[in-house]
C-alpha cells in the first residue's frame, strides 16, 4: 500500500532490500527535498528509493542519490532532544535531469495543527522485521504522547525500519499526497521499547525548529 511520495532509505553500496528507514517527499522551490527523521542521518552515503517495490528488476520511481542533509544540532532520542528528532535532504536529479518532486509529486509541510489528528502513516519495515518487504499503511487519530511535546497513534506493523515515515493530514486518495505534520521519530526513536513495540509510533511535533530547518534546507 505504498504511495510515490514514500520510500526507503539505503546505505550506497548495499541492497535495497537493507533499507532501514523510510522518507517522504516534501514540497520545496526546488522540487528536491525529502524529509525522515533524524536519528536516520540521511546524507550523501544513502539512497532513496520512491515507493519501493522489493526484488523488482527497476525500481517503479527510480533510485535516487542524496546530496546534502539537514538536522537539529540538539536532535536525540531522548528528553527534550527527542523533539528535534526530524531532518531534510536534498535530492539530486536523475541521469535525465528530472528532479524527485516532479517525477514523485510531493506532500506539503504543515506546522502540527494539535495533538489530536486524523492521519495517514506510511512506512516500510526492514525486511528482519517483515520478510514480505512492503509497505504499510495506518489511517488513525494522534494524541499527545503524556508529558512530552510529542504525537501518539496507536497502529500495529510500524516495526524498526518505518523510523521517519510521514503523519499526513488531508490525504487525497487521489492525487495521493497530502500534508505531513509528523515522522515516525521522537522518544527512543519513535516508540516504546520491548515486545510489541510495533503498534505503538511517536512523533516529534512540528514548530518552529521544523520550519526553520526546512527554510535553510530549502535554500540548499
Amino acid at each position: 500500500e505504498g504511495i510515490p511520495s514514500v520510500g526507503v532509505l539505503f546505505s550506497v553500496g548495499r541492497d535495497a532490500r537493507a533499507h532501514h528507514c523510510t522518507a517522504s517527499v516534501v514540497h520545496s522551490p526546488h522540487r528536491n527535498l525529502i524529509l525522515t527523521a533524524g536519528h536516520c542521518n540521511p546524507g550523501s552515503h544513502a539512497a532513496f528509493v520512491p515507493q519501493y517495490a522489493s526484488g523488482a528488476a527497476a525500481q517503479p520511481y527510480g533510485v535516487w542519490a542524496i546530496g546534502e542533509a539537514f538536522a537539529h544540532p540538539g536532535r536525540g532520542t531522548t528528553g527534550a532532544a527527542a523533539d528535534l528528532d526530524f531532518a531534510f535532504a536534498t535530492v539530486a536529479p536523475d541521469q535525465d535531469g528530472r528532479l524527485i518532486e516532479a517525477v514523485t509529486g510531493g506532500n506539503v509541510l504543515g506546522p502540527t495543527p494539535g495533538y489530536t489528528n486524523q492521519v495517514t502513516v506510511i512506512g516500510y519495515p526492514t525486511v528482519r522485521n517483515d520478510p514480505q518487504d512492503r509497505a504499510v499503511r495506518c489511517d488513525t487519530r494522534t494524541t499527545r504522547l503524556p508529558g512530552t511535546r510529542q504525537l501518539r497513534m496507536e497502529c500495529g506493523g510500524f516495526h524498526g525500519g518505518t523510523s521517519g515515515s510521514p503523519w499526513l493530514t488531508r490525504f487525497d486518495e487521489r492525487t495521493r499526497t497530502g500534508c505531513v505534520i509528523g515522522v515516525i521519530g521522537g522518544l527512543n526513536g519513535g516508540g516504546p521499547p520491548g515486545p510489541g513495540s510495533d503498534r505503538i509510533s511517536y512523533s516529534p511535533y512540528f514548530g518552529t525548529e521544523t520550519l526553520d530547518l526546512y527554510s535553510r534546507a530549502s535554500q540548499a
